[in-house]
């Protein structure tokens, strides 16, 4: 497709050009979120604004205008060709919902250059002096109780005998070799598009649910290796723990799989 076609999809969708671009020379869109307030959808439309071709990939965004007319990206950049450039739009204003909001001002949150999740309003400023006397007034109180506990000597607790009858052991090696040859292929449906997030399975059931928290868009499936582009992570759990194919095996102890929730999918066993 040509750069007329990306601009003709843009202007149908309610996008306007903006006049400058502090960061390059492509042309930038945007327009208001549809539902959520001071959210707007950015698109860098990869068109050079001096020979009017396309020169990259179409990026798309979300930035909240704060209370300074200023700009805070509050999910990851995505980026798309002209044939998925409406489906990657409706996919970041469904992610609008997974991001955090400031619980004193109702601000979205975004992630700061220290890499620090803050509010977009930076409203801690206005109330930093009052919180840091109350902190320092806690600190005071907790060292003074510490020092009352550590002067008193700790009393020992008798120890308890289980009797046989109650006793746990581990189980034998025959045990683990029969769990082990029960173990089945599990399988899910990860296409292109799919908007996702994470769940923790131990012991094929699920212990951790990560909607809220985790969020990305599947970018490419090829034969069960999975390409996410991880656009929102608020939880411990680090990049090289998440998800990355269409398959995992029953049995083990724990693993990461894939949760989709643009639409309905569900893991099945492989017979």
């Amino acid at each position: 497709m040509t750069a007329l076609q990306r601009k003709a999809i843009l202007i149908k969708d309610k996008f306007i050009c903006h006049k400058k671009n502090g960061k390059g020379n492509t042309l930038i869109f945007s327009r208001n979120h549809p539902t959520a307030k001071f959210v707007r959808v950015v698109v860098d439309s990869g068109i050079d604004k001096t020979t009017g071709k396309i020169v990259s990939k179409a990026g798309v965004k979300l930035c909240y205008v704060n209370r300074q007319k200023s700009w805070r990206e509050i999910t990851g950049q995505v980026f798309t060709t002209n044939t998925g450039l409406v489906k990657t739009i409706k996919a970041q204003e469904a992610a609008e919902k997974f991001v955090k909001t400031c619980k004193h001002c109702k601000a979205k949150k975004f992630t700061a250059k220290t890499g620090n999740v803050v509010c977009a309003n930076a409203c801690w400023t206005a109330w930093g002096g009052k919180k840091k006397g109350a902190s320092t007034t806690k600190k005071s109180s907790q060292k003074t109780t510490a020092q009352k506990k550590a002067a008193t000597p700790k009393k020992k607790k008798p120890q308890k005998v289980t009797p046989k009858s109650q006793r746990t052991y581990p189980a034998s090696k025959k045990s683990q070799k029969s769990s082990q040859k029960k173990s089945q292929k599990i399988v899910a449906e990860i296409l292109p598009g799919d908007l996702v997030t994470v769940e923790e399975i131990e012991f094929d059931k699920i212990t951790n649910d990560f909607t809220g928290s985790i969020l990305g868009v599947v970018m490419k499936n090829t034969t069960g290796a999975v390409v996410v582009n991880w656009t929102a992570n608020t939880s411990d759990l680090p990049e090289w723990d998440m998800p990355y194919t269409d398959t995992y095996h029953t049995g083990r102890r724990r693993h990461y799989r894939f949760k989709v929730l643009s639409r309905k999918v569900e893991w099945t066993k492989v017979a």
